[in-house]
């Protein structure tokens, strides 16, 4: 099973590590940030090769053949975000304009009313894009889907509506962890606009969210359901994680992520202290395995044998990089050597791609709806722009003066 053979692989490469040290000193922080990188160029320079038969916006790998998408995908976005970021790590123009071509193919999504994710999709290229180049029409974009996404909200439930409802469900106003990552879309609207509406949104949801998602030992439920004539909790279930009351290792990540950026966003201490939770949660539960990459869910009953999810580690790894920043010395230092940790387990053969496998996708072993039966053991692009963004931070935090 994969979670074992994972296990034998980090070994094996560790023991190789280990038998080669007297001849070769460790590899240092920043040269590892420089070989992925490296990688990632290959990989993605590949990729786009790839897409010149193939339209659309890659999603993961299936059978060999890469999986395309559309701009209404709620991953559509990862892909010119990562273009974005590697633009970032290298200054070469190729990647701009590649970023440049494929964000400008996401433009619909700022006027999709039917679902949550517009932080993804449109803050991973566009805002990336004017984070780096300033371009006018950029901010144009992320100002329509902000005011798009407003329309999911509703001041009784004093939260964001994640999805709309299905068929059969039985859901009345559903709320997932995940809608927390959509806030900082609106957290940055309320300041380029000037208008409070964007900021009071965000932080009704997120003050909802914290009542209401987490248990006791800061872990989240995936989905709340609420009442929309009265706000009250109608029910707490799973969706993409194994059962209503497990720990679905995402999740747990979208939340850490999504309380650390509030915390930036407005200086609220609350949400600092329940990103702080969450970590404590996830860095110390006893079913983390050694290399720090969760198995799918914390709670499968099928560990060690179940599927691990790298997607989960790259995005609880930045969102650390950035709790070390907030947070004070009896805390930080731990949190920042968690995810550099975690960064190098990743860039391990167990992890990374060889150049010119994994169908131009960087990280495997990732893990998207495993009760559905999808997307299990594969890449994934969100897998790939958070281990890319998580590196250019842990970048970021080293001495100038390294190497």
């Amino acid at each position: 099973m994969i979670g074992l053979a994972l296990t034998s692989a980090l070994c094996c490469a560790l023991a190789l590590a280990c038998g080669s040290a007297a001849a070769q000193a460790p590899e240092t922080t920043a040269a590892m940030i420089a070989r992925d990188i490296r990688v990632a160029e290959t990989q993605y320079g590949q990729l786009l090769e790839r897409l010149r038969r193939q339209p659309g916006f890659p999603r993961s790998l299936a059978k060999g053949e890469i999986v395309t998408v559309g701009p209404l995908d709620w991953t559509s976005g990862f892909f010119p975000g990562t273009l974005w970021y590697l633009y970032e790590a290298t200054g070469q123009a190729r990647w701009r304009s590649a970023a440049t071509r494929y964000t400008a193919d996401t433009a619909p999504a700022k006027f999709d009313k039917s679902q949550h994710d517009l932080g993804f999709m449109l803050g991973s290229g566009y805002g990336n894009g004017l984070r780096l180049t300033g371009d006018p029409s950029y901010r144009d974009a992320m100002l329509a889907g902000a005011t798009t996404l407003l329309t999911r909200f509703d001041p009784k439930v004093g939260s964001i509506q994640s999805w709309d409802l299905w068929p059969g469900s039985g859901w009345a106003y559903p709320v997932i962890i995940d809608n927390m990552m959509n806030l900082e879309l609106l957290m940055w609207a309320a300041r380029a606009s000037g208008e409070a509406r964007y900021r009071e949104v965000a932080i009704a949801h997120a003050d909802t969210t914290l009542q209401h998602h987490f248990r006791p030992d800061g872990s989240s439920f995936h989905l709340v359901d609420y009442d929309p004539r009265t706000g009250a909790v109608r029910a707490r279930v799973t969706v993409q994680g194994k059962a209503d009351a497990s720990a679905w290792a995402r999740g747990q990540a979208w939340g850490l992520y999504g309380f650390t950026m509030m915390y930036r966003e407005t200086g609220k201490d609350a949400y600092l202290h329940q990103a702080q939770k969450i970590a404590a949660f996830y860095m110390r539960h006893p079913r983390l395995p050694a290399d720090k990459v969760p198995y799918w869910d914390f709670d499968d009953p099928a560990i060690p044998a179940a599927p691990r999810d790298a997607a989960a580690a790259a995005i609880a790894s930045a969102a650390l990089l950035e709790l070390a920043r907030h947070s004070d010395a009896t805390l930080a230092p731990g949190y920042r050597v968690f995810a550099e940790q975690t960064l190098r387990s990743l860039s391990s053969p167990a992890y990374l791609a060889a150049p010119g496998t994994n169908g131009g996708f960087l990280l495997m072993h990732a893990t998207g709806h495993k009760p559905a039966g999808t997307e299990i053991d594969v890449p994934l692009n969100y897998a790939d722009y958070y281990f890319l963004e998580a590196l250019l931070r842990l970048r970021a935090s080293l001495p100038a003066a390294a190497p």
